[in-house]
């Protein structure tokens, strides 16, 4: 899955692409009548928490609330985030098939590999493990840690079904991972009827490239009391935009729905909760948005961005509702500033300053900074 770019916009954007787009470079051969080729990177991480251990890579569920005890001053290199894929190109009479496998060593939380491509594409039908139809890549804004900020339309990979005509896209998505479901108490169970709808438009003007998104789910559940099933309609709307004005570039997002769940990049609720009493499924309305900008600096370019989620949960926790209660997040914030260069064409160098908030619905809140470091050597 490809976007318009414009040759002035490389820099800013080479380490934010190849993190999310696949091969920048690659060792190719020719088999047959099909190209093959081979891409990724190596990358060491070298983090510093001044607060609490964030992991890995951000979670913001681990930052401490104010008053809450625990040690400060974490540090932690790893090389997780390195990357293999394999892209192939093969001629057919009615098009051009492509295909990519891809993985990283992020399984588990770090140490394993981890699927994070599989798809092909012919005649503008993707099929596979991919980028997720709702979420585009435009209001990106770089960062060296692995965690995406919170607020934009989830761009995260899920199975799925898609067919693409120029800039408009419609896609049926795996109901059970990237939305999440709703909690229930059994014998009551989770179930998932109905694919998710995706469609998405993405146009250019000039040096402003924009895209919106629209997703539609159907909420499920089995409940046994009455040997009948509870349903719910959820939806998202995503707008998100990038301007390139010289040196510098604009991004910037807007998210929205009612049961829109994972589909909102770090929601910090589930896109719905049961009442206790009657037993409907209830939804859960949740915003974001986000903003950034990148210039062009010396040998590299420089990012500040910002991105804020949040949740209504008020219903939820004066319902009762299962794992809803008054110290359950319902807002996380997150501040990035950092620098990247190339000092050659396939090395990579980056600092990072980032600040994480979260808050609970009762009111109560915490924050935790991390610093952060990388070498990448692409191949």
């Amino acid at each position: 899955m490809t976007y318009p770019s414009k040759k002035s916009r490389v820099f800013p954007l080479s380490l934010l692409a190849l993190l999310v787009a696949g091969p920048a470079t690659a060792f190719e051969v020719q088999v047959g009548d099909t190209k093959a080729s081979l891409y990724g990177y190596a990358k060491l991480d070298i983090i510093h928490d001044l607060d609490a251990d964030l992991g890995n890579f951000v979670d913001r569920n681990k930052i401490r609330l104010d008053g809450e005890k625990g040690p400060d001053g974490h540090t932690t290199l790893h090389a997780f985030q390195s990357r293999l894929g394999v892209s192939t190109a093969t001629p057919t009479q009615m098009g051009e098939l492509k295909t990519t496998l891809e993985g990283d060593f992020y399984g588990s939380g770090g140490g394993n590999l981890r699927l994070r491509h599989a798809y092909g594409e012919w005649n503008g039908i993707t099929a596979g493990q991919t980028w997720s139809n709702f979420g585009g890549h435009l209001a990106m804004y770089p960062t060296i840690d692995f965690a995406p900020w919170p607020g934009m339309a989830n761009a995260s990979r899920q199975a799925q079904l898609r067919y693409t005509l120029q800039g408009f896209s419609v896609a049926l998505e795996d109901p059970d991972n990237l939305g999440r479901q709703v909690s229930v108490t059994p014998p009551d169970e989770n179930k998932s009827g109905l694919p998710d709808l995706t469609l998405r438009y993405q146009g250019q003007i000039a040096a402003l490239d924009y895209g919106a998104s629209v997703m539609l789910r159907q909420l499920e559940y089995y409940r046994d009391a009455t040997d009948s099933d509870e349903t719910a309609l959820g939806w998202g709307l995503n707008l998100e935009a990038r301007y390139q004005l010289g040196d510098v570039t604009l991004r910037g997002a807007l998210t929205h729905g009612d049961g829109i769940g994972g589909y909102l990049e770090g929601s910090p609720a589930r896109p719905g909760y049961v009442d206790p009493v009657s037993g409907e499924l209830e939804t859960i309305k949740a915003t974001g948005a986000t903003a950034g900008i990148t210039v062009k600096a010396g040998p590299g370019a420089a990012t500040l961005g910002y991105g804020i989620a949040r949740s209504d949960i008020d219903d939820a926790v004066r319902a009762g509702a299962t794992g809803f209660g008054g110290d359950t997040t319902e807002q996380f914030e997150a501040i990035h500033l950092n620098y990247i260069w190339s000092p050659a064409g396939q090395v990579s160098y980056g600092v990072e300053a980032s600040h994480h908030t979260r808050e609970v619905q009762d009111g109560r809140d915490g924050d935790a900074t991390r610093l952060q470091a990388m070498v990448m050597y692409r191949f």
